[in-house]
């Protein structure tokens, strides 16, 4: 009987998400992008767009992870719509300073505790676009599904 409680609670905890990724993500993302974007990600009219913006997701699509990571990586400047409001002259700079494990951290809170989308940034990925750094029209045409 006591074998079986171990086994079990061995599977359980082998089939329960990995709680410190979430809090790494979490404080990562609060750490990077909070001051701006919010700590749930709602924006700064004005200044930030909204990263929990349904409508842009839907439009991604299985594109996400790969946007997401890219602006990460590349900045982003331009215009653009985003929850119902124009951001002219938008300038989020870079953030290729940060590590790998920072950007998938990042990168998976956002989509997954901030969005409910399923995370789907590892690190070859980034590594891919590190390689190949999209450009800010690029991720602008990606916005409008037009990738």
């Amino acid at each position: 009987m006591h074998k079986g409680l171990v086994v079990t609670l061995a599977l359980a905890l082998l089939a329960a998400p990995a709680h410190g990724q979430d809090a790494a993500g979490q404080t990562a993302f609060a750490d990077t992008c909070g001051a701006c974007h919010m700590a749930d990600g709602s924006g700064s009219p004005g200044l930030a767009p909204p990263l929990n913006d349904a409508a842009l997701w839907q439009t991604l699509g299985d594109q996400s992870g790969r946007y997401v990571t890219g602006v990460i990586l590349s900045g982003l400047t331009g215009r653009i719509e985003a929850g119902g409001q124009t951001y002219v002259g938008l300038a989020m700079p870079t953030h290729n300073w940060l590590g790998d494990e920072e950007i998938v951290a990042i990168a998976n809170y956002l989509l997954a505790d901030i969005n409910g989308l399923p995370p789907s940034v590892d690190a070859a990925l980034v590594a891919e676009l590190r390689a190949a750094v999209p450009s800010h029209a690029d991720l602008r045409a990606m916005r409008k599904g037009s990738q």
